[in-house]
């Protein structure tokens, strides 16, 4: 997409991706919000391969459809982003499944100078679009967002000219985050059936 999502920061849980532990931090965040037993768990990350800041939804799906043990729908990759040209129709066709999905919603976005780098993990939609005056439906129930530049002015070229570096260290601590917590969701469910065979 080629703008990024700036929303009011509420009931929200906020990680510096360059903290010590952030990877096991954010994995917290995610067991706690995402219900990884879903039946049509589906991320969407958005943004487009074109722009240096945005790229960070593509190339964090990107990242998880590598992931040969994780094993939930992926929307959006550097091959097929998913971006403002596409996105009411994706949407639509996720909607209209024979089981609502639960949509967990990646994206870049613009904040404060001493923000960026910060991974924001909150229930609710995202705005995609919003940066850049896009108006474009909301997605997500659950929205992961990474505070890549500086927003308020010039969004569209603070974006192109984002530090790719930083997109991809952002998506690469959001993908092993997120494979951390699905396997100590499995580990913590493996471990309650024992608890509950012993008990028997």
């Amino acid at each position: 997409m080629n703008s990024s999502a700036i929303n009011t920061i509420s009931e929200s849980s906020t990680i510096y991706y360059k903290e010590t532990g952030a990877v096991w931090r954010l994995s917290n965040y995610f067991i706690e919000q995402i219900p990884f037993d879903h039946p049509n768990l589906v991320f969407c990350c958005i943004g487009t391969d074109r722009s240096t800041g945005d790229a960070l939804g593509p190339m964090t799906g990107s990242f998880l459809s590598q992931l040969k043990s994780f094993p939930f729908e992926i929307v959006g990759t550097l091959d097929n982003p998913l971006h403002a040209l596409n996105i009411e129709e994706i949407t639509d066709t996720l909607i209209s499944s024979s089981i609502a999905p639960y949509i967990i919603a990646i994206d870049a976005c613009l904040g404060n100078v001493n923000n960026i780098g910060q991974i924001i993990v909150q229930r609710g939609p995202l705005f995609p679009g919003k940066a850049v005056k896009k108006d474009l439906p909301p997605i997500g129930d659950v929205s992961i967002k990474a505070i890549v530049n500086i927003g308020g002015f010039m969004e569209y070229n603070v974006l192109q000219s984002t530090r790719l570096s930083l997109t991809y260290d952002m998506g690469k601590i959001i993908s092993r985050s997120l494979l951390l917590a699905w396997h100590r969701y499995n580990l913590k469910v493996i471990n309650n059936s024992n608890s509950n065979a012993d008990d028997n």
